[in-house]
């Protein structure tokens, strides 16, 4: 009798390992299915010259001096250059401004910082 209880908690155990692991397999289905999506609709758009675009490199003044970052996902993080997430207050300030302007962008609430674009392109070369 002992021994068979042992097998059913042993059982319960397994069962729950597998559900977790079905859980974690569903939510890396659904980011790969979103990645797709947004890889795919990057491919759509073309970027415009002298504006921020998601897939760009650009030239930040936080004001400490040029900065370079690649604006898009973690995933699409160029080595060695930190990446500003377009959902991000940093990225939804810059996404769409034009190289030249000063942007304000709330980090947290009740702190507001500016940030100056220098420059953005598909290919910015490293400052030296």
């Amino acid at each position: 009798m002992t021994e068979s209880l042992r097998d059913v908690s042993g059982d319960l155990a397994d069962r729950a390992t597998n559900v977790e692991a079905s859980i974690r397999l569903q939510l890396l289905d659904e980011r790969i299915a979103l990645l797709e999506l947004e890889i795919d609709q990057l491919k759509r758009l073309r970027h415009e010259e002298g504006v921020v675009s998601v897939g760009d490199q650009v030239r930040l003044d936080l004001g400490d001096g040029p900065e370079e970052y690649a604006v898009g996902s973690v995933e699409q993080a160029v080595a060695g250059v930190p990446t500003i997430t377009p959902a991000s207050p940093l990225g939804r300030a810059i996404v769409g401004a034009a190289v030249g302007s000063t942007v304000t962008y709330e980090p947290r609430r009740g702190v507001r910082l500016e940030a100056r674009i220098l420059a953005a392109n598909p290919d910015l070369a490293p400052s030296a």
